[in-house]
């Protein structure tokens, strides 16, 4: 014999044991990217400060830092300009007015490396890893004739080439 249940009894059954009600739903994708080329730039080159000196009798040697970044796998060369006043990438001149003061620019601490501008040359090349690597730059006054007192300025250019 079969169970007989009432309409109404069997609507109550069914909505309590329906399954709760859904959103329809439909999904797609896309893709993100990024292409890399190669890049450097130059984060921060600190001054060459030679500071306070009187009489130039004796080589007056300072050293300061080229910061640069480039991207991973990145060969690279950092060049150094002559200056703004008539020098070469061998003797650079400070200026005063009239007034000049003479200074050279080296890729090592020994002072036998000159930095000009030159790639493959004169240059300091390195190989790009991503983040900011420092490079010392090595200055030097020599010995020679002290012009006037006061404030003797130049301006280098720093080129990365890569």
């Amino acid at each position: 014999m079969r169970p007989f249940l009432p309409a109404a009894a069997l609507f109550l059954v069914a909505v309590l044991f329906a399954a709760p009600g859904r959103a329809a739903t439909a999904t797609g994708s896309f893709q993100v990217r990024i292409n890399i080329e190669a890049g450097c730039t130059v984060n921060s080159a600190t001054t060459l400060d030679f500071g306070n000196v009187g009489v130039l009798a004796a080589d007056t040697d300072v050293a300061s830092t080229i910061t640069v970044q480039c991207t991973a796998t990145t060969p690279y060369s950092i060049g150094l300009s002559a200056g703004l006043h008539g020098g070469s990438v061998t003797t650079r001149q400070m200026s005063n007015g009239a007034g000049t003061i003479a200074y050279s620019l080296w890729r090592d601490a020994g002072r036998s490396l000159n930095w000009g501008n030159t790639v493959a040359g004169d240059t300091v090349d390195a190989v790009g890893n991503g983040a900011a690597q420092a490079h010392t730059v090595y200055g030097r006054v020599p010995p020679q004739t002290t012009p006037a007192p006061g404030l003797y300025t130049d301006t280098i250019t720093v080129t990365v080439t890569y």
